[in-house]
């Protein structure tokens, strides 16, 4: 494909998304009817659509619209992209911009247009954020980074980082979490290599890592909100007994093909098997979420959330914490954590369990920020004291 053919590839879907199709569908309804299109292709036009919805609302600003063409033209001229070198209507690219198009001199000012949220989360931010808001914002625009988990169970992080080289996979070391390394060259070689197949690392965003890696003492741990298990996988690497466990147990459909190639033991048990294989040293909720710390992954989230859904999101929280307290034992420590920065999700939450469930302290509590390092993270130690 040429690189005006990528455009209007990318621009075909953003119309899909427009008539309502999530973004991966989109993706893959114009993948299945281009055949033609080969991996940097499909990965060019992954790229250019998941950059307009990060920045949707400046995209349509600089723009003028909402359409997919207008969104396009926002989101190439805000990278400095040369536009009559990809819309000339040749070989499958856009036709030429219009006169009106050529127009458009407009750039976003209003804090919602700038920081590319909707209205109502600009208050959210701000009380959760203050004066970091506007710079989170901005990091949420961008593309996350792709982190590893060194299993530290096999091997170390030296040790990867030469394996990894060998087979064309280039990392640092992540300033977030010791195991941590951040790929910077070779990140679609991963799959494919020994380090991976052999289970030496896992794909986890490095602050996730860091709220494992801050976890107390304990041998017997439950990893009550579990899904894929990326979280199961860094315990049972500490040399910990890991109980995994989801309300939907097909989300951890893959956690024991996962644990077999990191030579992991996790047993996954079903919510009514819980109270008979507890007390528990530690319980970690990771909860269900907004995801705000994660947004640059899944941005279409921050435009579907509303009011309603996070007053949903933390009655959940409030109540999966109340359901836990219990498989808790004696002088353990229940973690709460979320991939959210707001606050309501975060330390109000803490404040309200510690409000209605008397015995227990807060002994530690922490924010890792979003960075070009990692997601942003909040955690905090729940401890039983009697």
């Amino acid at each position: 494909m040429t690189p005006g053919a990528r455009v209007a590839a990318a621009i075909d879907v953003l119309d899909l998304i427009a008539d309502g199709q999530p973004v991966e569908r989109a993706l893959t309804t114009w993948a299945r009817r281009s055949r033609f299109a080969g991996s940097k292709d499909r990965a060019a036009v992954r790229d250019y659509v998941f950059g307009v919805v990060r920045n949707r609302r400046s995209d349509a600003v600089r723009g003028g619209g909402e359409t997919g063409r207008a969104l396009m033209l926002g989101r190439l001229s805000d990278q400095g992209d040369d536009l009559d070198a990809l819309f000339h209507g040749e070989g499958h690219a856009p036709t030429p911009l219009s006169d009106e198009e050529r127009a458009i001199t407009a750039q976003p000012v209003d804090a919602a247009d700038v920081w590319d949220l909707p209205d109502w989360l600009i208050a959210e931010f701000k009380t959760a954020l203050g004066d970091t808001a506007a710079s989170v914002a901005q990091i949420l625009k961008s593309r996350a980074p792709i982190t590893l988990r060194v299993n530290s169970a096999k091997t170390s992080p030296s040790q990867v980082t030469s394996l990894l080289a060998d087979e064309g996979v280039e990392v640092l070391p992540n300033p977030l979490c010791d195991i941590a390394l951040t790929i910077t060259e070779g990140a679609r070689k991963l799959r494919n290599s020994e380090c991976y197949q052999e289970g030496l690392v896992e794909l986890q965003d490095a602050a996730s890592q860091a709220v494992v890696s801050a976890l107390p003492e304990g041998q017997k741990v439950l990893d009550y909100c579990a899904g894929g298990g990326g979280k199961s996988l860094g315990m049972a690497a500490q040399k910990r007994n890991v109980v995994a466990h989801d309300i939907d147990f097909d989300r951890m459909r893959d956690l024991p093909d996962r644990a077999r190639r990191a030579d992991a033991q996790i047993k996954l048990l079903a919510t009514d098997l819980l109270a008979g294989e507890g007390p528990f040293d530690i319980v970690l909720v990771d909860a269900p979420c907004s995801g705000s710390g994660a947004w640059r992954r899944s941005p279409e989230a921050k435009w579907v959330l509303t009011p309603e859904r996070l007053n949903e999101l933390t009655t959940i929280q409030d109540e999966i914490l109340d359901q836990v307290q219990s498989l808790v034992g004696a002088g353990g420590t229940l973690v709460f954590a979320t991939c959210s920065v707001l606050k309501c999700e975060n330390e109000d939450r803490v404040a309200a369990f510690l409000g209605r469930n008397s015995g227990w302290e807060c002994t530690q509590q922490s924010r890792i920020n979003v960075s070009p390092e990692g997601d942003g993270f909040f955690h905090a130690h729940l401890t039983r004291v009697i």
